[in-house]
């Protein structure tokens, strides 16, 4: 049996004839590799990312590296979390439809890399939204694709057994769970060694949010359900910067982190991104009101959250055959009612557990090792640390106070009047 080749990682000077031989990619750009057209893109914090052009197309190859690209060598990761994103995209695929995830040629294991569709003329949802335009289709398109993807992949839909194996397939993810429980969970709200933010601007808050036992006590509840809940298929790092648009078409990208969590997860991470854009607008002005852009993201937000409830509501009326809520014991005895309580009950938990994971991810963002560049770009320290603060404040309030808020109204009319420094 021929063995694999021992991992070697790609540049744009070997792809081509490392990669000149794989048919599933040739036969989209073309055989002559002297004319091929290569450029490493990846600007994420772990892996290699190409845009291979040749005479019939293009195409996008993506290969993990042996570590943290952001930090380097020091900090190793495994390989296989390729594995777990091709996996993933797979089922993504099939759960949400074709056309929400890119399309997947190749997939190479030992190598550590995926062939898939160069997405084109789409642009990363976070410089869309930080340029200021208005996509007119991601609340449904993103509210759909976690209703779905979030239902599809849970014992509410898929057979026992079929789920079992797969949340065992995926919890080898283990390295990439241990991220998020440290980045998002722990490190903001101590020292810890990688963490930074705007200082000395943020000093302040920053030292009250690590003094404040009741967040602190929130975000650990929080980790507790992340690290213990395997609801379903979560795609693990869904926020604006594994999102790619155009006006039409709204495509989910980077799903490596991808495990058996809660349901709420992705939810959150996702909103928690618009509302960081929201806060993050006023440093983008540059002499033009973006008025109209907040009340957009806020109305994003609404909207999301409504498509991903009727998705979800119609998904348990028609789809609903696990062994969670049998339909034996409600419809098929003629209690729809009851069926109806079953699923409040249900995405009132996604709901309030959707707002803590938000609250946690808005702060990470800013305190932790991954910053989001709604904020970053923001060149004035003054003018960045004041829409962080907002943020901060914002994201301790749903957090500790997730149980207590009923409804997206009040909490976006509290974004806005933080916004505009009525509250503080």
């Amino acid at each position: 049996m021929k063995q694999a080749a021992a991992f070697e990682a790609l540049t744009a000077e070997t792809l081509p004839s490392r990669l000149g031989g794989t048919e599933a990619l040739t036969s989209r750009i073309g055989t002559d590799t002297a004319g091929w057209r290569v450029r490493e893109v990846g600007d994420g914090n772990l892996n290699l990312v190409f845009i291979v052009e040749g005479a019939k197309g293009a195409a996008v190859v993506k290969q993990a590296l042996p570590y943290v690209r952001l930090v380097g060598e020091s900090w190793p990761l495994p390989l296989k979390r390729s594995f777990f994103e091709y996996h993933a995209l797979k089922r993504q695929e099939a759960r949400a439809g074709v056309g929400t995830v890119p399309a997947i040629y190749h997939f190479d294991e030992a190598q550590a890399l995926i062939v898939m569709e160069y997405l084109s003329p789409h642009i990363i949802l976070r410089k869309a939204l930080i340029e200021g335009r208005q996509l007119p289709k991601i609340a449904e398109d993103l509210g759909r694709f976690v209703a779905r993807t979030l239902f599809r992949g849970s014992d509410l839909s898929m057979k026992a057994r079929e789920r079992k194996e797969d949340v065992a397939l995926f919890a080898d993810n283990a390295e990439l769970c241990d991220i998020t429980e440290s980045l998002v969970f722990t490190d903001p709200y101590y020292e810890a060694e990688l963490n930074s933010h705007t200082s000395p601007q943020l000093d302040g808050i920053v030292a009250e949010l690590r003094a404040d036992r009741d967040l602190k006590v929130e975000a650990q509840r929080l980790k507790h359900l992340f690290a213990s809940s395997a609801e379903t298929l979560v795609h693990g790092d869904l926020h604006s910067g594994s999102i790619m648009v155009t006006d039409e078409e709204t495509r989910v990208i980077d799903p490596e982190f991808a495990f058996y969590g809660p349901m709420a997860f992705d939810v959150g991470m996702l909103l928690a991104n618009f509302w960081m854009a929201y806060f993050s607008q006023a440093g983008h002005e540059a002499g033009n009101d973006r008025a109209g852009m907040r009340a957009y993201l806020l109305e994003v937000i609404v909207d999301t959250w409504s498509v991903f409830r009727s998705e979800f509501s119609n998904l348990w009326r028609t789809e609903r055959s696990g062994m969670l809520y049998d339909r034996r014991l409600f419809e098929d005895r003629g209690d729809a009612l009851g069926s109806e309580q079953a699923l409040d009950r249900v995405l009132h938990s996604i709901w309030t557990d959707m707002l803590g994971f938000a609250g946690v991810e808005i702060h990470r963002r800013i305190l932790g090792l991954a910053h989001n560049a709604d904020f970053e770009i923001i060149e004035d320290k003054d003018l960045r640390a004041a829409c962080e603060t907002r943020a901060l404040k914002f994201g301790r309030h749903i957090a500790v106070n997730r149980e207590r808020i009923h409804g997206l109204d009040e909490i976006n009319v509290l974004a806005g009047r933080l916004e505009k420094g009525i509250v503080s």
